[in-house]
C-alpha cells in the first residue's frame, strides 16, 4: 500500500509540473506584457469593464467585477485568497491544500478531469485557468465560454518574475490591483533583504545542496529553470544537479557520487520521517550530509507552488543551509 501511495503521490507531483503529459509552458510567464501596474492602479480599480491579455496570448474582456470565481489551480487558489477574495471564491480543485479554508469549498476536479458541469453549475463570473493546463483542459475552457463564463488563462510561472505577472494579472481582473501591487513589493523586498544577507557568504562557503522532489525507488531533483534552482542561487549556495534542466532522474549511484554537503526532501508530507529514511540509507553513509546530519525536509508547496509563499520557501532553504547567516 505504501509503495502503491508513492506511485500515486508522485503521479500527481509530476502532472503538477507537466513532463508526463508535455503541458509545460515555460514561455508563457512572458506572454503577459509588462505595464506601469502603480500608473494604472486608480483607473483600473474604478473601473470595468477591463481587457487583459492572459497567459495564453487572448484578449480577455471582463465586464464588471467578479463576484464568484471558480480556480482551477492550487496557485491560483492561493493568490486569490491573498488578494482578499476568500469569500468570493467558491469553487476550487481537488489538488487545493492552502489555505485551510479551500476544505470549504466546491471541488471541481484536477488537471486531468474538471467537472465541468459543476463548474457551470456554481454560476461564477470568472474561472481562473492556468497555461499549465491548455493541453488538458482546452476543450473543457470553451464549454465554459460557450456557456457564458469569462475563463482567464493565468501564466505558467517559472520565475518570480513570472509570478509577480501572474500576481497583477489576478489582481487586474478581480479589482484588486493596489492590493496585488502591495503582494508584489512586499515580496521584492524580503527577496532584497534575502539575497543581501546571502552576499556575507564567500565563494569558498558555499555549500553543495541535493534537493530530492521524490524519493526511491524513482529519485528526482531539481535542475535549472526551476524555482528551487533559482532560490538556491539566490542564497548563494550550489545546486548538486545544477548542471541538469527541469526535474531529472537519478539513480541512488549517481547522486551519491553528487557527495553534497546538505540534503534537502521535500516530500515529508507524505512520506514519514523523510530526512531520517535519507540518513537510514547504507550507499549514502560516507555522504558528507549525511556524516554531518545536515539532512532537513522543506514543504514542496513552498519551493514550487508559484504563489506569494515561495518567499516562505527562500526563507526555509536558507535557514537550514546556512542557519549562522539566516537566523
Amino acid at each position: 500500500m505504501k509503495q502503491l501511495k508513492h506511485y500515486l503521490l508522485l503521479a500527481v507531483f509530476l502532472l503538477t509540473f507537466g513532463f508526463i503529459v508535455g503541458c509545460s509552458n515555460e514561455s508563457a510567464g512572458n506572454t503577459q506584457p509588462k505595464q506601469d501596474a502603480k500608473q494604472e492602479t486608480k483607473t483600473e480599480e474604478a473601473a470595468f469593464p477591463v481587457t487583459l491579455t492572459d497567459g495564453s496570448g487572448e484578449e480577455v474582456t471582463i465586464d464588471a467585477e467578479p463576484q464568484k470565481i471558480v480556480s482551477l489551480m492550487p496557485s491560483n487558489t492561493e493568490i486569490a485568497y491573498e488578494l482578499g477574495l476568500a469569500e468570493k471564491i467558491v469553487g476550487v480543485s481537488d489538488f487545493d491544500n492552502y489555505p485551510k479554508d479551500v476544505e470549504n469549498k466546491e471541488k471541481i476536479g484536477d488537471l486531468m478531469n474538471l467537472n465541468i458541469e459543476k463548474i457551470i453549475s456554481l454560476q461564477p463570473d470568472l474561472v481562473l485557468a492556468h497555461a499549465s493546463g491548455e493541453n488538458q483542459q482546452k476543450d473543457g475552457w470553451q464549454q465554459l465560454k460557450d456557456a457564458g463564463i469569462t475563463v482567464l488563462v493565468v501564466n505558467d510561472a517559472t520565475t518570480f518574475e513570472g509570478v509577480y505577472q501572474s500576481i497583477e494579472l489576478i489582481g487586474k481582473a478581480t479589482g484588486t490591483t493596489e492590493k496585488a501591487n502591495e503582494i508584489i513589493e512586499n515580496m521584492k523586498t524580503k527577496l532584497n533583504d534575502i539575497q543581501e544577507k546571502a552576499k556575507a557568504i564567500k565563494e569558498e562557503e558555499k555549500v553543495t545542496v541535493w534537493v530530492e522532489v521524490s524519493p526511491a525507488p524513482e529519485i528526482y531533483t531539481a535542475g535549472k529553470g526551476t524555482f528551487i534552482h533559482d532560490m538556491l542561487e539566490m542564497i548563494s549556495a550550489k545546486n548538486a544537479a545544477g548542471d541538469q534542466e527541469g526535474w531529472p532522474m537519478y539513480t541512488e549511484e549517481k547522486a551519491v557520487a553528487l557527495n553534497p554537503d546538505v540534503i534537502v526532501t521535500t516530500y515529508g508530507y507524505y512520506v514519514q520521517n523523510a530526512a531520517e529514511q535519507v540518513m537510514a540509507r547504507p550507499a549514502w553513509k560516507d555522504v558528507p550530509a549525511v556524516k554531518n546530519k545536515r539532512v532537513y525536509d522543506v514543504h514542496s508547496d513552498l519551493v514550487t507552488r508559484p504563489g506569494p509563499r515561495l518567499i516562505e520557501g527562500v526563507e526555509e532553504l536558507a535557514k537550514v543551509i546556512y542557519p549562522e547567516v539566516f537566523k
